[in-house]
């Protein structure tokens, strides 16, 4: 059901998924719930929810209990998706239902792997402009350069035809400018970070991956470089050196947070490609307390099996 929401906001403007402030200069609302989260310390984390059959979605009462299990409450919901980079022929765990959620900003990931493949058909580098547009919207997620780089591929269009090569089957771009209402699910954007960060075999045999070597290591660089104060969410889970990106957005009709995690994180010697996604929380920092509660939960049970 498609909800109405508030527009997304200007470049350069207080609200929104983010002006380019740094570390202790950030000013509001991240600022604040980053300086929260930090003075807090470890959150508490609710026992985990039974782990899904490697390779499939959890299903039943597992599905139904993970959001209650990493405290989402009220209207809140959450989704966590966990593949082991380092455990060959399992596919990803699934924890909670693998439904569709807005993306709010980390569709910036599946923008920049969209404007890098069009790249790649004309063989031509990215431009000067392209890559500090590229670098804006991933390190500080500047919504301008955003903007720029959706109209670039095309908007829901140039999307839907990139990740058909990237292998993403349940994706939606969402309407004319507005990107941060894509809507998309958990294992697909376990789909995308594998297009990113996978090293393994292709998938089928013969098939040579969508993005080339160089593109792969663009965007694992700038999502390495992440600015400090946008820096939470999957990063809960790991040991330092996470690359991610991170999304959020606050309903216009219910006044609620849509927040989301995706990321290639390392912990125990492992690597992990993690990917949480909740709505319904009743602020920001809620939200971001609810996604690293359950990215928290979703790598525990999936280091357990």
């Amino acid at each position: 059901m498609a909800y109405l929401t508030r527009s997304l906001p200007q470049p350069r403007t207080p609200r929104g998924d983010r002006p380019r402030a740094r570390g202790a200069a950030a000013t509001g609302l991240l600022a604040v719930t980053a300086s929260a989260l930090l003075a807090a310390g470890t959150l508490g984390l609710a026992q985990p929810a039974a782990a899904a059959p490697a390779g499939s979605t959890a299903s039943g009462s597992t599905a139904a209990s993970f959001p209650a299990s990493v405290g989402a409450k009220g209207e809140a919901r959450v989704t966590a998706a966990v593949f082991d980079l380092d455990a060959p022929g399992r596919g990803p765990a699934v924890y909670g239902t693998d439904m569709p959620y807005d993306t709010a900003s980390i569709i910036k990931v599946d923008i920049l792997a969209s404007v890098l493949l069009k790249a790649q058909d004309s063989r031509h580098a990215l431009t000067a402009k392209d890559r500090d547009q590229a670098e804006a919207m991933i390190e500080h997620s500047d919504n301008a350069a955003a903007n720029a780089l959706w109209r670039r591929i095309g908007l829901a269009p140039g999307l839907k035809a990139a990740n058909k090569r990237l292998g993403l089957t349940a994706t939606q771009g969402g309407p004319g400018p507005k990107w941060g209402l894509t809507r998309t699910t958990a294992s697909d954007q376990i789909r995308l970070l594998r297009a990113v960060f996978d090293t393994g075999p292709a998938p089928k045999k013969g098939a040579v991956p969508a993005l080339s070597d160089a593109s792969r290591a663009y965007i694992r660089t700038l999502m390495s470089r992440v600015a400090t104060e946008q820096s939470w969410g999957v990063s809960a889970a790991a040991d330092p050196g996470a690359a991610l990106k991170n999304g959020w957005l606050q309903r216009d009709t219910t006044g609620l947070w849509d927040v989301n995690s995706v990321g290639r994180i390392t912990t125990g010697g492992h690597h992990y490609l993690v990917a949480v996604l909740s709505d319904g929380s009743t602020s920001m920092k809620d939200g971001v307390a609810l996604v690293e509660r359950a990215a928290r939960a979703a790598v525990s049970a999936t280091t357990a099996h």
